[in-house]
């Protein structure tokens, strides 16, 4: 696995797949217990990942609490994230949200789940349309210089809100937004609109959940159909809720059985081309439930798509950019001739 730096605006080194523990634990009804958490985690170390995503809501705390004991021999090694807003449940409002309040209960009880002096990279999770952008930022300044947290970011929060955010943070002198959290895949590229452009432009790292689309890049939602008259004339019946879903899911599967391999690495190879071609660090967080998963995602990592695949999958996937978006890429065509110049990215040699 290699190596990049988070963004162009500081030093942290991550490597290029991070894993997300959303599944550690078994809190929600579902997910991994303690031993096959064990076995995701060391294969996931053995192909050297060192970017941990967790959340004080995943599995109830479990997922901090599972980590707590991975981390503990090697901890300077890991890039530990976690994230505070909605809370353990609790019925009080006290509980959630981005307030101050909330902020400095939520990294206090991550602090002791995950037994550790300080957090990596600290996310607000979602915005919750209420607390002022300043009071997050003052928060998170006041929680790296006290060295609980050592670099901020926010999760699923609008762009324009993250480029007030990040100005407010400059002009006044506090810690800097190291980067954002969105959902990105084949499957849901709206973020092409506003949040990576954004990210891009600022020298933001991009976290990218859900690279798989919930399971649908994986095929797996595609089943044959019970009607037998279709089936002798060879012919499916798709889970997919759109042509352009068709489309994708289509080519996918198509690139995968020209290589040989599972839709998912598929997946996965597109968007570290994608990483490979920005200028800022953009990171696929892996949620895997189990150590199959696991291995049979890693293996992307092995896969390389040449300039044809790239072009099918960025073609059936794309989004409208929508307004202004469509008009400036019209003007940008007009003023460049159609020339695009792409920056250099900042990947690091593996350890």
């Amino acid at each position: 696995m290699k190596y990049m730096t988070f963004g162009r605006r500081n030093g942290l080194r991550v490597s290029e797949l991070a894993l997300g523990t959303a599944n550690f634990g078994t809190g929600w009804g579902h997910g991994a217990e303690q031993a096959e958490a064990v076995r995701i985690f060391e294969g996931y170390v053995e192909a050297g990942g060192n970017f941990i995503d967790t959340a004080d809501t995943y599995q109830g705390g479990q997922s901090e609490q599972f980590l707590a004991d991975l981390i503990k021999s090697e901890r300077d090694h890991f890039v530990v994230a976690s994230k505070y807003t909605l809370g353990l449940g609790q019925a009080s409002p006290s509980y959630t949200g981005n307030s101050r309040k909330n902020m400095m209960q939520s990294v206090e009880a991550s602090l002791k789940r995950l037994k550790t002096d300080r957090i990596d990279l600290y996310w607000a999770h979602f915005a919750d349309g209420v607390t002022p952008i300043d009071e997050i930022m003052r928060g998170f300044d006041d929680l790296v210089r006290s060295g609980k947290i050592l670099y901020a970011g926010l999760s699923n929060f609008p762009a324009w809100r993250i480029a007030r955010a990040d100005t407010m943070a400059e002009l006044r002198g506090w810690a800097p937004l190291a980067g954002i959290q969105v959902e990105y895949s084949l499957a849901e590229r709206s973020a092409d609109r506003e949040l990576l452009p954004m990210a891009e432009a600022l020298g933001l790292g991009a976290a990218l959940w859900s690279p798989l689309g919930g399971g649908f890049l994986t095929g797996k939602y595609r089943a044959e159909s019970s009607d037998t008259r279709l089936s002798k004339l060879g012919m499916l019946v798709h889970s997919e809720k759109s042509g352009r879903e068709t489309a994708i899911l289509d080519a996918v599967l198509a690139i995968a059985a020209e290589h040989a391999v599972p839709p998912l690495q598929v997946a996965i190879a597109w968007l570290r081309h994608k990483a490979a071609a920005s200028a800022t660090g953009l990171v696929p967080i892996l949620g895997p439930r189990t150590r199959a998963q696991l291995d049979g995602t890693l293996g992307a990592l092995t896969l390389s798509l040449d300039a044809q695949q790239v072009a099918r999958l960025d073609e059936v996937s794309a989004v409208d950019p929508g307004t202004p978006g469509r008009q400036i890429g019209a003007s940008a065509q007009r003023i460049s001739g159609g020339r695009a110049e792409l920056g250099a990215p900042r990947m690091l040699p593996a350890a």
